[in-house]
């Protein structure tokens, strides 16, 4: 469970780290929600912050929980928090997302029944771009969002908004399933070193199609600042733009990729599992405060999200979810064009069909190896201006052990650890080495 102290509290874990994902909480009944439960006690007895952090300096926390104890009996409230899940504080949410295919665990766990059985009524909002999403979460008119998965580590270190604020990555919805789409007229140009002038569209600034597009590129010797024109384009948006000529190509989300062959406007040049399997794309984002705030609300809504997209990432699955999220309140697309990219056999708009059943997966883990690379790819293109504490930010905004525990209760198998080397355009990248592997480059701005 995220903790709810400040950035200069320590953790009960006994590491002077912000840990908002603590791995190391005791396992003596403090932690999980034990945990959540002591933090929130000390909490109430000393509100004021500077208070709270001095008394933590100088007795430390089993020192004060003990005190406390003698007036709460916080045995009774750790057991009660760690039976069975509680009813959910709050029953009426609203989650925002983007129509694309990145996001069919939230969109399908509403027709499909899966936030009811959870004990939720949740409205799915369909939104029309990633910039209204963020304002209208961090506006709380959305109760929990589909974000791409930088975003909630971008707004979390104040980059891109005003101030930080405090949003985390619950859960990741799909991997891979995106891809490079180039208008037709460039069949004959599929190096991308003939791309010198090219102007490309990605989803949003804050998105992993922005950050492998610029990797992509530069690994072929261009500058994606200098050489090549990139700019934000929402995906709904993004086909209109390749017809009228305004985009050469996009690195952006299905179904668009896939509805641009069908409209035959243009072809599929590379999924980007090709450039790194099973990569993050979009996840299940929530604000800090809804853990702390209402903890069986967040854990029903992610239970709910958990068991979404295991159903979603099971084959014979597929074509009934394609059904389920096609029509006018979600997708609004073909069924056709949803199914060919959800069960991996389409046509490439090269004359060709493809089948490749891992174009798209759905995996809720949230590695943090996942959000160091995100980090050094901020840093490669200043996004991120300062040095941070790479593993410090990773705990803080991917809840691995949250998603750990949904993914346990259902049966799930979960890593042994939220850190593994990952294989990126060809490059190892090991997260316990970031500033090594961001040394490796020739092309970047930081």
């Amino acid at each position: 469970m995220a903790r709810i102290f400040g950035s200069s509290d320590p953790c009960l874990c006994g590491r002077p780290h912000e840990g908002f994902a603590c791995e190391d909480a005791p396992a003596d009944g403090t932690g999980l929600h034990g945990q959540v439960v002591d933090e929130a006690a000390i909490r109430a007895a000393f509100p004021e912050p500077a208070t709270r952090r001095a008394m933590l300096a100088a007795f430390g926390a089993p020192t004060l929980l003990a005190a406390i104890s003698q007036f709460v009996p916080l045995h009774i409230a750790r057991e009660a928090m760690a039976q069975a899940p509680g009813t959910p504080e709050k029953r009426d949410l609203k989650i925002g997302f983007i129509p694309i295919t990145c996001a069919t665990p939230i969109i399908m766990a509403d027709p499909m029944g899966f936030y009811r059985r959870h004990g939720l009524n949740v409205e799915v909002i369909r939104t029309a771009g990633w910039a209204v999403i963020r304002d209208r979460s961090i506006a709380r008119e959305y109760d929990a969002a589909h974000m791409l998965a930088p975003m909630p580590v971008a707004m979390s270190l104040g980059i891109g908004v005003a101030q930080p604020i405090p949003f985390a990555v619950a859960a990741i919805e799909n991997v891979n399933g995106q891809a490079i789409t180039l208008a037709n007229k460039h069949r004959e140009r599929r190096n991308p070193r003939d791309w010198r002038g090219f102007r490309f569209a990605v989803p949003f600034d804050f998105s992993i199609h922005n950050y492998l597009l610029r990797a992509y590129v530069a690994e072929a010797g261009l500058d994606p600042d200098r050489d090549i024109q990139i700019r934000s384009v929402p995906p709904p948006e993004m086909v209109a733009n390749l017809r009228a000529d305004n985009i050469d190509g996009f690195l952006g989300p299905d179904p668009f990729n896939q509805r641009a062959v069908f409209d035959g406007v243009g072809f599929i040049h590379v999924l980007t599992r090709e450039l790194w399997d099973g990569h993050p794309c979009c996840a299940f984002a929530v604000p800090r405060s809804m853990i702390t705030e209402t903890p069986n609300t967040y854990a029903a809504l992610l239970r709910a999200i958990v068991e979404a997209t295991a159903y979603s990432d099971n084959q014979a699955n597929r074509r009934e979810v394609a059904a389920a999220i096609s029509g006018p309140n979600y997708l609004n697309q073909p069924q056709t064009v949803v199914e060919q990219v959800l069960t991996g056999t389409f046509a490439n708009g090269l004359g060709q069909v493809v089948r490749q059943p891992n174009r798209i997966g759905f995996d809720p883990f949230p590695w943090h190896s996942m959000a160091i690379w995100i980090l050094t790819q901020m840093r490669r293109w200043n996004q991120l201006q300062r040095d941070v504490d790479w593993r410090a930010v990773a705990e803080q905004t991917f809840l691995a052990l949250d998603a750990g525990r949904a993914m346990r209760d259902l049966g799930m198998q979960v890593p042994a650890s939220p850190m593994r080397n990952e294989t990126i355009l060809g490059r190892v990248f090991d997260p316990t080495q970031p500033e090594a592997y961001m040394a490796s480059f020739a092309i970047r701005r930081n």
